[in-house]
């Protein structure tokens, strides 16, 4: 039925809700900058949300999200880069893994996911670029997929694009080398993931954690997970 299938992870394939995680997430690096001494660390987290969302605007081809994040960060505070680009690595060696206790794995994923490469379905970790592949490769192992091998993770070191702009799920078409119709989106999020749908993919909107924030899109097919796990045993 489909050449590849793209998941978001927070909310799809992990059983964690961002927005409470993400108050522990600015929490843990404000104490860590601090104890660090690399910085304000109120003063960093916020202008890691403001320069996040500068990263998402911003639509240049020729510019990766890290570049895009890094450029507005540095721009606004003036802070030396080697100390603080540092500071970010040791956080997510050290910081971020602390975090693991806000999320828990989904019942079922990983047997999921060999079904699906058992029958040569190329996989993407679809989840919006703005973290490094650090950050999502430990929430993957969160989700228990630590051992298993994508065709593309989109981590903010490799993409040009965020959701929910169309142009993100075309650079991954255009990485994959596939048509539209021959792809399926499956998230949680209505505002992020079915924007996939504007460019021809099909999707399935994922309703255990859903996330709809009245953006009007329509999937093509929905459900909880064991409905999606009964879908994908009708692939051909």
């Amino acid at each position: 039925m489909f050449k590849a299938v793209l998941f978001d992870l927070d909310g799809t394939l992990l059983d964690i809700d961002m927005q409470q995680f993400l108050p522990h997430y600015f929490r843990q690096m404000v104490l860590m900058a601090n104890s660090e001494g690399v910085a304000d660390g109120h003063r960093l987290v916020e202008q890691v949300y403001k320069s996040t969302e500068i990263m998402i605007a911003d639509k240049d081809p020729e510019t990766t999200n890290e570049q895009a994040f890094m450029r507005d960060f540095f721009a606004a505070t003036g802070w030396e880069e080697d100390p603080i680009k540092e500071f970010f690595n040791k956080f997510y060696a050290e910081g971020f893994p602390v975090l693991q206790k806000y999320s828990k794995p989904f019942a079922g994923i990983p047997q999921m996911m060999e079904r699906l490469q058992a029958r040569d379905i190329r996989v993407v970790i679809a989840t919006n670029a703005v973290f490094p592949l650090t950050a999502l490769k430990q929430r993957l192992a969160w989700a228990g997929l630590e051992h298993f091998e994508f065709e593309l993770i989109t981590s903010y070191e490799i993409m040009h694009f965020c959701k929910p702009h169309p142009e993100y799920y075309e650079e991954i078409l255009d990485y994959l080398n596939v048509k539209a119709e021959e792809c399926l989106m499956v998230g949680n999020d209505i505002g992020e993931d079915l924007p996939a749908g504007t460019i021809g993919m099909k999707t399935f909107l994922v309703e255990n954690l859903l996330i709809d924030n009245g953006a009007d899109y329509t999937p093509d097919w929905r459900g909880d997970l064991n409905a999606f796990y009964r879908f994908i045993e009708s692939f051909k």
